[in-house]
Protein backbone atom coordinates (compact mmCIF):
# COMPACT_ATOMS: atom_id res chain seq x y z
CA UNK A 1 0.00 0.00 0.00
CA UNK A 2 2.86 2.77 0.97
CA UNK A 3 4.56 1.67 -2.90
CA UNK A 4 0.92 2.57 -3.98
CA UNK A 5 0.43 6.05 -2.51
CA UNK A 6 4.31 6.95 -3.32
CA UNK A 7 3.94 6.13 -6.87
CA UNK A 8 0.61 7.91 -7.48
CA UNK A 9 -1.34 10.28 -5.13
CA UNK A 10 -4.80 10.41 -6.85
CA UNK A 11 -4.98 7.27 -8.39
CA UNK A 12 -7.00 4.54 -6.88
CA UNK A 13 -4.88 1.29 -7.79
CA UNK A 14 -5.64 -1.48 -5.41
CA UNK A 15 -9.23 -3.36 -6.08
CA UNK A 16 -9.17 -4.38 -2.94
CA UNK A 17 -8.50 -1.22 -0.25
CA UNK A 18 -11.52 0.68 0.97
CA UNK A 19 -11.99 4.32 -0.05
CA UNK A 20 -13.78 7.60 1.15
CA UNK A 21 -14.24 10.94 -0.85
CA UNK A 22 -15.30 13.55 1.53
CA UNK A 23 -17.18 16.08 0.52
CA UNK A 24 -17.22 14.90 -2.82
CA UNK A 25 -19.49 17.16 -4.32
CA UNK A 26 -21.14 15.82 -7.47
CA UNK A 27 -19.05 12.59 -7.30
CA UNK A 28 -17.26 13.50 -10.50
CA UNK A 29 -13.90 12.85 -9.32
CA UNK A 30 -14.52 10.30 -7.26
CA UNK A 31 -16.26 8.55 -10.22
CA UNK A 32 -13.15 9.34 -12.77
CA UNK A 33 -10.76 7.01 -10.25
CA UNK A 34 -12.42 4.55 -11.76
CA UNK A 35 -12.98 2.30 -8.42
CA UNK A 36 -14.81 -0.79 -7.75
CA UNK A 37 -18.17 0.89 -6.50
CA UNK A 38 -18.74 -2.09 -3.76
CA UNK A 39 -15.58 -0.83 -2.46
CA UNK A 40 -16.17 3.17 -2.61
CA UNK A 41 -18.04 5.27 -0.16
CA UNK A 42 -18.95 8.97 -0.21
CA UNK A 43 -20.06 12.56 1.98
CA UNK A 44 -21.52 15.35 1.25
CA UNK A 45 -23.38 18.23 2.89
CA UNK A 46 -24.36 20.75 0.46
CA UNK A 47 -28.28 20.02 -0.70
CA UNK A 48 -28.04 20.22 -4.27
CA UNK A 49 -24.90 18.01 -4.01
CA UNK A 50 -26.20 15.79 -1.61
CA UNK A 51 -29.60 14.87 -4.31
CA UNK A 52 -27.56 14.63 -7.38
CA UNK A 53 -25.19 12.47 -5.34
CA UNK A 54 -28.51 10.53 -4.37
CA UNK A 55 -29.35 10.39 -7.92
CA UNK A 56 -25.74 9.11 -9.24
CA UNK A 57 -23.83 7.21 -6.68
CA UNK A 58 -26.29 4.99 -5.13
CA UNK A 59 -27.90 3.32 -7.89
CA UNK A 60 -23.85 2.46 -9.09
CA UNK A 61 -23.85 0.50 -5.73
CA UNK A 62 -21.36 3.51 -4.20
CA UNK A 63 -21.94 3.98 -0.79
CA UNK A 64 -23.52 7.07 -0.33
CA UNK A 65 -24.20 9.25 3.05
CA UNK A 66 -25.31 12.79 3.66
CA UNK A 67 -22.89 14.54 6.42
CA UNK A 68 -22.35 18.49 7.16
CA UNK A 69 -19.72 17.92 9.89
CA UNK A 70 -16.38 16.64 9.57
CA UNK A 71 -16.22 15.82 13.06
CA UNK A 72 -19.12 13.35 13.19
CA UNK A 73 -18.90 11.27 9.91
CA UNK A 74 -21.31 8.52 9.53
CA UNK A 75 -19.33 5.07 9.20
CA UNK A 76 -17.64 2.91 11.70
CA UNK A 77 -14.12 2.73 13.35
CA UNK A 78 -11.43 1.39 11.27
CA UNK A 79 -13.34 1.28 7.72
CA UNK A 80 -11.79 2.95 4.94
CA UNK A 81 -7.71 2.05 3.66
CA UNK A 82 -7.71 5.82 1.85
CA UNK A 83 -9.55 8.74 2.53
CA UNK A 84 -9.81 11.66 0.35
CA UNK A 85 -9.89 15.29 0.46
CA UNK A 86 -10.18 18.06 -2.00
CA UNK A 87 -11.25 21.37 -1.31
CA UNK A 88 -13.35 19.99 1.42
CA UNK A 89 -13.77 20.22 5.37
CA UNK A 90 -11.32 17.95 7.38
CA UNK A 91 -10.91 16.43 11.52
CA UNK A 92 -7.87 15.11 11.58
CA UNK A 93 -8.78 12.90 14.71
CA UNK A 94 -12.03 12.01 13.03
CA UNK A 95 -9.84 10.60 10.10
CA UNK A 96 -7.82 9.12 12.29
CA UNK A 97 -10.63 7.00 13.87
CA UNK A 98 -12.06 6.28 10.40
CA UNK A 99 -9.05 4.75 8.61
CA UNK A 100 -7.64 1.39 9.25
CA UNK A 101 -4.08 1.14 10.82
CA UNK A 102 -1.27 2.06 7.64
CA UNK A 103 -4.12 3.75 5.96
CA UNK A 104 -3.64 7.11 4.12
CA UNK A 105 -5.32 10.55 4.27
CA UNK A 106 -5.10 12.40 1.02
CA UNK A 107 -5.71 16.55 0.56
CA UNK A 108 -5.40 19.31 -1.91
CA UNK A 109 -6.83 22.22 -0.18
CA UNK A 110 -6.93 26.26 -1.19
CA UNK A 111 -4.89 27.98 1.37
CA UNK A 112 -5.19 31.11 3.55
CA UNK A 113 -3.35 33.20 1.89
CA UNK A 114 -5.03 32.59 -1.65
CA UNK A 115 -5.94 35.82 -3.12
CA UNK A 116 -4.72 37.56 -0.72
CA UNK A 117 -3.27 40.34 -2.92
CA UNK A 118 -6.04 40.92 -4.56
CA UNK A 119 -8.58 41.02 -1.58
CA UNK A 120 -6.26 43.88 0.46
CA UNK A 121 -6.07 45.67 -3.44
CA UNK A 122 -10.34 46.09 -2.93
CA UNK A 123 -10.69 45.87 0.31
CA UNK A 124 -7.68 46.76 2.41
CA UNK A 125 -7.54 45.10 6.21
CA UNK A 126 -10.13 42.63 4.81
CA UNK A 127 -8.98 39.10 7.49
CA UNK A 128 -8.21 36.03 6.29
CA UNK A 129 -11.31 33.70 6.09
CA UNK A 130 -9.05 30.68 6.86
CA UNK A 131 -5.83 31.51 8.49
CA UNK A 132 -5.23 28.32 9.61
CA UNK A 133 -5.25 26.38 6.11
CA UNK A 134 -1.19 26.13 5.67
CA UNK A 135 0.93 23.33 4.97
CA UNK A 136 3.10 23.64 8.22
CA UNK A 137 0.20 24.29 10.71
CA UNK A 138 -2.04 21.50 9.28
CA UNK A 139 0.82 18.85 9.14
CA UNK A 140 1.67 20.01 12.99
CA UNK A 141 -2.51 18.98 13.22
CA UNK A 142 -2.47 16.02 11.71
CA UNK A 143 0.62 14.56 13.73
CA UNK A 144 -0.53 15.65 16.76
CA UNK A 145 -3.72 13.13 15.89
CA UNK A 146 -1.41 10.31 15.70
CA UNK A 147 -0.27 10.57 11.82
CA UNK A 148 3.16 10.50 10.13
CA UNK A 149 3.40 12.61 7.50
CA UNK A 150 4.35 11.32 4.46
CA UNK A 151 4.13 13.99 1.59
CA UNK A 152 3.57 18.44 1.68
CA UNK A 153 3.51 20.33 -0.72
CA UNK A 154 2.65 24.17 -1.00
CA UNK A 155 2.25 26.35 -4.35
CA UNK A 156 1.90 29.59 -5.07
CA UNK A 157 0.91 30.63 -8.84
CA UNK A 158 -0.65 33.88 -10.48
CA UNK A 159 -3.91 34.85 -11.18
CA UNK A 160 -4.20 36.97 -14.14
CA UNK A 161 -7.62 39.56 -14.92
CA UNK A 162 -7.63 41.35 -18.60
CA UNK A 163 -10.98 42.64 -17.73
CA UNK A 164 -11.58 44.47 -14.55
CA UNK A 165 -15.31 43.33 -14.98
CA UNK A 166 -14.50 39.68 -14.67
CA UNK A 167 -12.49 40.16 -11.48
CA UNK A 168 -15.67 42.16 -10.74
CA UNK A 169 -17.40 38.95 -10.93
CA UNK A 170 -14.86 36.80 -9.24
CA UNK A 171 -14.90 38.80 -6.35
CA UNK A 172 -19.24 38.54 -6.23
CA UNK A 173 -18.91 34.53 -6.81
CA UNK A 174 -15.74 34.16 -4.17
CA UNK A 175 -17.44 36.53 -1.62
CA UNK A 176 -15.84 34.70 1.48
CA UNK A 177 -12.43 35.99 0.30
CA UNK A 178 -14.16 39.63 -0.56
CA UNK A 179 -16.37 39.81 2.33
CA UNK A 180 -18.86 43.37 1.36
CA UNK A 181 -17.44 43.69 -1.83
CA UNK A 182 -19.13 45.84 -4.37
CA UNK A 183 -18.68 47.50 -6.98
CA UNK A 184 -19.69 51.26 -5.37
CA UNK A 185 -17.61 50.74 -2.09
CA UNK A 186 -14.73 49.79 -4.06
CA UNK A 187 -15.06 51.99 -7.23
CA UNK A 188 -11.95 54.06 -7.22
CA UNK A 189 -9.61 50.72 -6.13
CA UNK A 190 -11.84 49.17 -9.58
CA UNK A 191 -10.51 52.53 -11.81
CA UNK A 192 -7.18 51.73 -10.47
CA UNK A 193 -7.57 48.55 -11.87
CA UNK A 194 -8.71 49.27 -14.75
CA UNK A 195 -5.87 51.90 -15.49
CA UNK A 196 -3.60 49.41 -14.58
CA UNK A 197 -4.97 46.55 -17.08
CA UNK A 198 -5.32 49.50 -19.80
CA UNK A 199 -1.35 50.25 -19.13
CA UNK A 200 0.09 46.61 -18.51
CA UNK A 201 -2.20 44.75 -20.17
CA UNK A 202 -3.22 42.72 -16.71
CA UNK A 203 -3.35 42.39 -13.24
CA UNK A 204 -2.30 39.62 -11.35
CA UNK A 205 -2.53 37.99 -7.99
CA UNK A 206 -1.57 35.06 -6.02
CA UNK A 207 -3.01 31.91 -5.56
CA UNK A 208 -2.49 29.36 -2.48
CA UNK A 209 -2.87 25.56 -2.59
CA UNK A 210 -1.21 22.85 -0.76
CA UNK A 211 -1.02 19.02 -0.28
CA UNK A 212 -0.98 16.55 2.18
CA UNK A 213 -0.30 12.78 2.51
CA UNK A 214 -1.07 11.72 5.92
CA UNK A 215 -0.55 7.61 7.02
CA UNK A 216 -2.02 6.45 10.21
Amino acid sequence: MKKWVRLNYFKVDGSDLDILDYDTGGGEFLLSLGHPFERTSATEGYGPNVKLCRETLLPLGIHFKECTDPSKVPYEDKTFDIIINRHGDFDARECFRLLKKGGIFITEQVGGDNDRDLAERVLPGTQKPFPHLNLKEQQNVFETAGFQILRGEEAYRPIRFYDVGAFVWFAHIVEWEFPGFSVEKCFDRLLNMQEEIERAGRIEGTIHRFLLVAEK
